[in-house]
C-alpha cells in the first residue's frame, strides 16, 4: 500500500486507528478455547467487528511466537484473512526486528514475500546496512523505533549526542532519512503517545513521516494531543494504535461487541480531530 492510498483510507473512513492484535491464548474468552484454532477465530471475530472503524492491524509477534508452531499458523491464517476479507487495511507485523545486512535479507523476505505484509518495525541500533535490506520492497514500509512510549525510554533515548547536542531519538529520525531515496514514502517512525509535547520536537526533524503511535488507552497517552502535536495537515500522517483497550473490552461471550464499541469510540474522536 502506497502513501496516497493509506491517506486517501483514512479519510474515506474518517479514522487513523490501527487495532493492535496482542492476542494472548491466556487472555481470550474461554469459550473459543475449544476451536481447533482459537487464536486464529478470536482474530477473525475482532477483525470483522473493528475492521470499519479502523485503516491498520498491527499483529504483535511475540504473542503469536509464545505459542509455537500454532501460534505462527495463526498469525499466517490471520494476515491471509485479512488480505482476502479486508482488502483495504494496511497490516503492520510488529516484529522489532534489527541485524547485520544478510540477516536482515532474509528477514525482508520472510515478512515481505512469505508473510506478505506491508510493514515491519525495525530497531536501527545496527545502523543503516541493517535496515537498508528492508527498504527494496516496492509498495512496503520501515517503521524505525524512534521515540518509544515505555518508561525506559528515557534511559538512552533523550541522551544528548555529538557536538550539536542533539538527542539520540533526534538522530534516529534524521540519520534514517537518509537511507532513503523517497523516505517519506518508505519509512515510518514509531513515537509513543505518552511523550505528548516531544511530537513538536519529532515533527520538527521528521515533518512529513508518518508516525505510528502506541500508548494511546491502556498505557495513558492522550489522542488530542498526538493530533495537537503530531498531525500533518491535509495528510493526517498518523496511526494510532490500540491493542487491549479494544481487544479485550470484554471477555465474555460478546468480545467482539465489545472491541467494536470501542473502536467506533475511538474512530468517532478521531472523526473530530480529522476536520
Amino acid at each position: 500500500m502506497n502513501r496516497k492510498q493509506l491517506i486517501d483510507n483514512i479519510y474515506r473512513k474518517r479514522s487513523f486507528l490501527c487495532v493492535g492484535l496482542d492476542t494472548d491464548i491466556k487472555k481470550i474468552p474461554e469459550h473459543l478455547l475449544g476451536c481447533d484454532d482459537p487464536i486464529f477465530e478470536f482474530n477473525k471475530a475482532i477483525i470483522d467487528a473493528t475492521a470499519p472503524y479502523c485503516v491498520a492491524y498491527k499483529p504483535n509477534l511475540a504473542f503469536y511466537e509464545a505459542a509455537g508452531i500454532k501460534g505462527m499458523t495463526a498469525l499466517d491464517k490471520t494476515v491471509a484473512y485479512l488480505r482476502e476479507n479486508h482488502p483495504d487495511q494496511f497490516i503492520i507485523a510488529d516484529a522489532k526486528r534489527g541485524d547485520i545486512g544478510n540477516t536482515s535479507a532474509l528477514y525482508a523476505r520472510a515478512f515481505f514475500e512469505e508473510m506478505n505484509v506491508d510493514a515491519l518495525t525495525i530497531a536501527p541500533y545496527m545502523g543503516s546496512d541493517s535496515v537498508k535490506p528492508f527498504l527494496g520492497y516496492e509498495g512496503k514500509w520501515v517503521v524505525v523505533l524512534a521515540l518509544t512510549s515505555n518508561p525506559g525510554s528515557r534511559d538512552f533515548q533523550f541522551l544528548r549526542t555529538g557536538n550539536t547536542d542533539s538527542r539520540l531519538f533526534e538522530d534516529v529520525l534524521t540519520t534514517a532519512q537518509t537511507w532513503s531515496d523517497c523516505p517519506d514514502d518508505t519509512m515510518m517512525f514509531v513515537v509513543g503517545a505518552t511523550q505528548g509535547e516531544m511530537f513538536i520536537d519529532v515533527r520538527r526533524v521528521a515533518p512529513r513521516s508518518f508516525l505510528l503511535v502506541p500508548g494511546v488507552g491502556a498505557q495513558g497517552g492522550s489522542l488530542e494531543d498526538v493530533a495537537r502535536y503530531g498531525m500533518i495537515e491535509g495528510e493526517c500522517g498518523l496511526l494510532v494504535n490500540s491493542s487491549r483497550g479494544v481487544i479485550y473490552a470484554s471477555n465474555g461471550h460478546d468480545f467482539a461487541e465489545a472491541a467494536a464499541r470501542e473502536a467506533s469510540k475511538l474512530r468517532d474522536s478521531m472523526s473530530a480531530l480529522l476536520k
